[in-house]
């Protein structure tokens, strides 16, 4: 399995490229700054997701003065060639995406996952220990649709049931519900309840398989014994269907739902510590590094498979030390590296690529 075709038309920088790494091992793009390393990453990242580790606004990927840009991948999984194909257009009030799966469009973004499961580390990455909750609820459902690509209903079926309630609360104008209107709301909050309960089963089983290889890996990259937690935490206290009640008020007069899964968060402790807001810079980082390592070792364990690395200029933050570590942990399998300044001693890349070529 692996990436062995990639073709950019308007994506960022370039006009046109096809890049063709080596789909075994390590591929490093070696460059200076700001010559479009990282959007070659962005490039795979959003075939796998439909999405960019760099930007919200999907516009941006659209190299300067044009209107389209086009991201095509070709893979291999053992006998059989995927080629997934991403489109973007830009059009007067917002930018539309359009993806093919062997020329079909995926029914979720599970099943892309299943096809091309892939791990990243770039300098941002600390942000899902460092920042709000959004970032590890990201990464909670990347995590789980990697590990387990069928487990996507479930999550898009929650999606569809919070986008339903919202419409309800925002139509109430703040007003008081009517008896019709309560009537309806009811029925949204059972199914709210039931597929809140299924995806937060689902989060709670990831975080039991994670966490030991979150401590393993904090352990080998810091060289320390520090125990490394992952607590769930809810929004809301008893229960869900109880909790709902006593926020509709609120809820009515913001125009959407305040407690539930969408607003949950992960806290990641180190002996006891709020990883958040009491560790060192040093420690987010190796604790960063080491969730990314134990999500990739996990997908590996339940579906036998390697999921794509990329690694975006990660060893610019690392001191030496860190930096062989790291490197004694990667996994093997195909890796794409950018970087603008001299890899590691102990890297051996099979193939180097200059990007500014493609400029």
């Amino acid at each position: 399995m692996g990436l062995h075709e990639l073709t950019l038309r308007n994506f960022r920088p370039f006009e046109e490229l096809v890049f063709l790494p080596d789909h075994e091992s390590v591929t490093v793009l070696l460059s200076p700054n700001g010559t479009g390393k990282t959007s070659v990453l962005e490039a795979v990242y959003a075939l796998a997701t439909a999405s960019s580790f760099r930007t919200t606004t999907a516009s941006d990927m659209i190299r300067s003065r044009h209107d389209l840009a086009e991201v095509h991948g070709v893979l291999l999984q053992k006998e059989r060639r995927v080629q997934i194909d991403l489109t973007l257009h830009r059009g007067l009030r917002n930018t539309t995406k359009r993806m093919l799966v062997n020329g079909q469009r995926p029914t979720s973004r599970s099943a892309v996952a299943e096809v091309l499961p892939l791990t990243i580390f770039t300098p941002e990455g600390v942000d899902v220990v460092r920042q709000g909750p959004d970032h590890r609820r990201t990464l909670l459902t990347n995590l789980l649709t990697d590990v387990w690509p069928h487990v996507g209903d479930a999550i898009e079926r929650f999606a569809r049931v919070l986008h339903q309630r919202n419409a309800l609360l925002r139509a109430l104008l703040g007003a008081r519900p009517t008896t019709t209107q309560r009537e309806e709301l009811a029925v949204w909050d059972a199914e709210f309840c039931a597929a809140a309960e299924e995806l937060i089963a689902l989060r709670q089983h990831l975080l039991t398989l994670l966490a030991p290889l979150i401590t393993y890996f904090y352990q080998e990259l810091a060289h320390n014994e520090l125990a490394v937690t992952a607590l769930y935490e809810t929004s809301w206290s008893g229960e869900l269907s109880t909790a709902l009640l006593r926020a509709l008020s609120d809820d009515i007069h913001r125009g959407y739902s305040t407690v539930g899964p969408h607003r949950d968060d992960i806290v990641f402790e180190l002996d006891s510590r709020d990883a958040r807001r009491q560790a060192s810079q040093g420690e987010q980082r190796s604790l960063a590094l080491a969730i990314r390592l134990a999500g990739h070792e996990l997908v590996q364990r339940e579906r036998q498979v390697a999921p794509l690395l990329l690694l975006d200029d990660v060893f610019s933050e690392l001191d030496p030390v860190r930096s062989d570590r790291l490197l004694h942990l990667l996994p093997g399998g195909q890796a794409l590296v950018t970087t603008a300044s001299p890899l590691p001693r102990a890297m051996t890349p099979a193939v180097v690529v200059d990007v500014t070529v493609a400029l």
